[in-house]
């Protein structure tokens, strides 16, 4: 379990479901739950909160057991269209209080939004609607102009986070604020994904994180959530697939060296693999999200 700055505990390790669709996300955390996650990350723009809820009824798993975050989206940034999508999320997800909340971008094009959804999160952390409040892919200068403007520093945020793209500066001033760092596409899927560019490098294939996995028997998935686990960070892996999100889960019963973890940071490439979180999108941000 890693705790947050507000006292608040959620396991390091987590189901993601980002592009997983609403027929397969179900399935998929009903058998990440009966294999011993609890810990689902999903987001209002994944299209599949309502099946992360049925999923998780039909674990059959007590919904106090299982920490369920999800995302508001830019469309809905605003103070009141953040307490409405909070509504929507928790209908959808069929669950009266969400474990963690954070904004899924910092859409510097509407960055006034931006601030006001984050008060009402805020609004909603006075009121315990939810239990904590984040952000994710804000670089240093996003959270300097949140900081300035609101009062609660953000327990979490989400950031691409890889051997290929580790953010040590990024870490670093987390650790300063006492944010949790915690990595999407921890195990570099943004790296080989179909459709984000053919000139990518696949970390999965990369020579020092297989000859690792060699050296402990272990996949090179494994390693590099282990890496991230022995260096403090929340892991999210994304998969619909038992045998993988098995695999992925088999990490707390063996340990990198120093040596080992010093190797794995020293893959870092500097290069960002996903979107510049600086760069506006406004037809994606404007993407509607449904009432249901």
């Amino acid at each position: 379990m890693l705790t947050l700055n507000n006292g608040v505990t959620l396991p390091e390790i987590g189901l993601g479901v980002y592009q997983s669709s609403p027929e397969e996300t179900a399935e998929a955390v009903r058998v990440a739950l009966e294999t011993g996650y609890r810990h689902i990350d999903t987001a209002a723009a994944y299209g599949n909160e309502r099946q992360v809820g049925e999923g998780l009824r039909a674990s059959g798993v007590e919904r106090s057991e299982v920490f369920v975050e999800t995302k508001i989206w830019v469309s809905d940034y605003g103070f009141d269209s953040t307490l409405h999508a909070f509504d929507k999320a928790t209908g959808k997800l069929g669950l009266d209080r969400i474990d963690l909340l954070i904004l899924h971008q910092p859409a510097t094009d509407r960055f006034d939004k931006t601030l006001d959804a984050y008060r009402a999160l805020e609004k909603l952390l006075a009121e315990e609607k939810v239990r904590a409040i984040g952000v994710s892919n804000f670089e240093p200068p996003h959270l300097d102009d949140l900081l300035a403007a609101t009062d609660v520093v953000p327990a979490v945020n989400q950031v691409e986070l890889h051997p290929y793209f580790v953010q040590p500066e990024q870490q670093q001033l987390h650790a300063r604020l006492g944010i949790l760092t915690q990595a999407w596409s921890p195990i570099g899927g943004i790296t080989f994904y179909p459709g984000w560019g053919e000139e990518r490098v696949n970390v999965m294939q990369d020579k020092t994180l297989v000859e690792i996995g060699e050296r402990h028997g272990r996949t090179p998935a494994q390693v590099m959530l282990r890496w991230h686990l022995q260096q403090g960070r929340s892991a999210i892996p994304k998969s619909a697939n038992p045998t993988r999100i098995a695999e992925n889960f088999a990490v707390f019963d063996f340990e990198l060296s120093a040596e080992e973890l010093a190797s794995i940071d020293a893959l870092d490439r500097g290069v960002r693999n996903g979107p510049d979180p600086s760069v506006p999108r406004p037809q994606m941000f404007d993407r509607v999200i449904p009432e249901d």
